[in-house]
């Protein structure tokens, strides 16, 4: 699993060819205050299920509030032969006081 802050997850999203899937493991009330654009709501409770539906081949960038809860998920993905797993570093709330102000914090 790689981790990556905030600036570098948005050089890489700025010079992939491809389209990484933005995976919001945090909760719907969470993901109304704030989320990212492009991003798709996962609530960790429900990635065991969800995971079946994904690509284990497409590079996924996982995000939550801080971090924390991303880099649990990403290990739970790595663990069932996810090859290309991005942890945000410091989540939705790094992104939001380092690259983009305007976003809510909370």
């Amino acid at each position: 699993m790689r981790e990556l802050t905030p600036v570098e997850c948005k050089t890489y999203l700025e010079n992939s060819t491809e389209k990484p899937l933005l995976l919001d493991v945090r909760e719907p009330w969470e993901y109304r205050i704030v989320s990212l654009e492009g991003s798709t709501l996962i609530p960790m409770r429900d990635i065991p299920a969800a995971a079946e539906n994904l690509d284990p081949a497409q590079a996924i960038i996982v995000i939550c509030h801080h971090g924390i809860r991303s880099r649990h998920v990403a290990h739970y993905l790595e663990n069932r032969g996810f090859s290309r797993v991005i942890n945000l570093h410091g989540g939705v709330d790094a992104w939001a006081r380092e690259l983009d102000t305007r976003l809510s914090t909370y």
